[in-house]
């Protein structure tokens, strides 16, 4: 498939929600291009900033419930509580999350696969301690990033 990897989301986005029979408004359409192009999770304050002229707060946060009811979205907490979006890992892939216990900022992080694998390999074994099966796994490395040290 052609195209940035908002306009795959985009498309990916517009087959899952045809087939559940919910329309792909203008407004689910701009929440998703902007958490394809973010660096990380977005707080809704922050896709209200990003998208204020184009979208109304209390369409933003309609819009992000079907989203995240529709499984296009996942919604976290980071460090401080807030909640922060971004797109499912079958849209974004799998990676996990670099979290700044200070200001709150999330950021995405990809792993060396020989990294990815210890991982699962050693979440599998702590699943297994405790009688479950993993099934996947996401890994936030709280710390505080570089802005918040300078400052």
């Amino acid at each position: 498939m052609a195209g940035s990897t908002a306009d795959r989301a985009e498309q990916s986005v517009a087959r899952l929600l045809r087939s559940r029979e919910v329309r792909l408004t203008a407004a689910r359409r701009l929440v998703v291009r902007a958490l394809a192009e973010a660096d990380g999770p977005m707080a809704a304050a922050d896709l209200h900033r990003t998208l204020r002229r184009q979208i109304p707060l209390s369409s933003l946060y309609r819009t992000l419930a079907v989203l995240e009811q529709s499984r296009v979205l996942t919604k976290e907490h980071d460090g401080l509580g807030v909640a922060r979006y971004e797109l499912a890992e079958w849209l974004a892939g799998h990676h996990h999350h670099l979290v700044c216990d200070s200001c709150g900022e999330v950021r995405d992080v990809t792993v060396p696969p020989q990294a990815e694998l210890a991982f699962t390999n050693l979440v599998g074994r702590i699943a297994a301690r405790a009688g479950y099966r993993a099934t996947g796994h996401r890994i936030d490395i709280e710390g505080t990033c570089r802005a918040c040290r300078e400052s």
